[in-house]
């Protein structure tokens, strides 16, 4: 009986990473090809984007002066107080920064896309699109997707600049480090190489957000109640593929040499 159920999960589990391995590459193939809804892309950008904004914005500014707060504490010990900005923007940059906004984006709209496309599909409007010759794939992912795309790495960079901003608050007023030495210090340990990794990131961590949330909609059963469950699996296995996947690119990066 325990084999059977186990049996029918590890089933379960490889269908589903079957099928999303499919949308992904239909997805993909589509992408660049007509027709192409601009104005369903340019509304998605400003939902996904813009309404993503403020809790970005805030959630990269404390992590920032957390950041900073913990820093001192660890390099007064040493007396290396001048570090707190390399400190400061290589964990920004490098990985705060695109994890956390990722996974803030995820929270808010993966499950809404999830939600919303599963509504649409357990009242039947998903198939009466089928049936006036619209293919729901170029009307509902694809536009989620390149949203996403372009919506996340400038997020990206503006939770890292609000990171580096908050640590310079709390090394100006806290640690009384002058404008000059953090900021400084912080341009100093930055290269090409921080900064090429920080921002190809949020590329990869893009496609999970938008495609999970629409495999989630795309997928959901059981009337409202699986647009819940949808929904919370939505932001589950969206969080957890950011996380992996951060750590292999993250090991590929530095085996390549960036």
């Amino acid at each position: 009986m325990i084999s059977t159920l186990i049996a029918g999960a590890v089933k379960r589990r490889v269908l589903a990473i079957q099928e999303f391995t499919i949308l992904l590459a239909d997805s993909l193939r589509q992408a660049f090809t007509p027709p192409r809804y601009i104005v369903d892309t340019l509304i998605q950008m400003d939902v996904i984007g813009f309404g993503s904004l403020p809790i970005v914005l805030l959630i990269g500014f404390f992590t920032g002066g957390v950041l900073a707060l913990q820093t001192y504490r660890t390099l007064s010990t040493f007396g290396e107080v001048g570090l707190m900005g390399k400190v400061v923007a290589l964990s920004i940059v490098l990985e705060l920064g695109p994890v956390l906004t990722a996974l803030m984006v995820a929270g808010r709209s993966s499950t809404g896309i999830a939600s919303e496309i599963g509504s649409m599909l357990v009242s039947e409007q998903i198939d009466a699109m089928r049936a006036l010759g619209t293919d729901p794939l170029r009307k509902l992912v694809i536009p989620r997707l390149f949203a996403t795309l372009f919506t996340l790495p400038l997020l990206t960079i503006l939770a890292d600049f609000c990171g580096l901003l908050g640590g310079y608050l709390i090394s100006f007023y806290t640690v009384r480090l002058t404008t000059t030495e953090y900021w400084t210090s912080a341009y100093q340990a930055l290269t090409y190489q921080d900064v090429t990794q920080g921002l190809v990131k949020p590329f990869f961590f893009a496609i999970l957000i938008s495609l999970v949330g629409c495999y989630q909609g795309l997928h959901t059963t059981g009337g409202t109640e699986g647009v819940g469950r949808a929904t919370t699996q939505a932001m589950v296995v969206a969080s957890v593929l950011i996380v992996v996947v951060d750590f292999f690119i993250t090991k590929f990066l530095v085996g390549i040499g960036f």
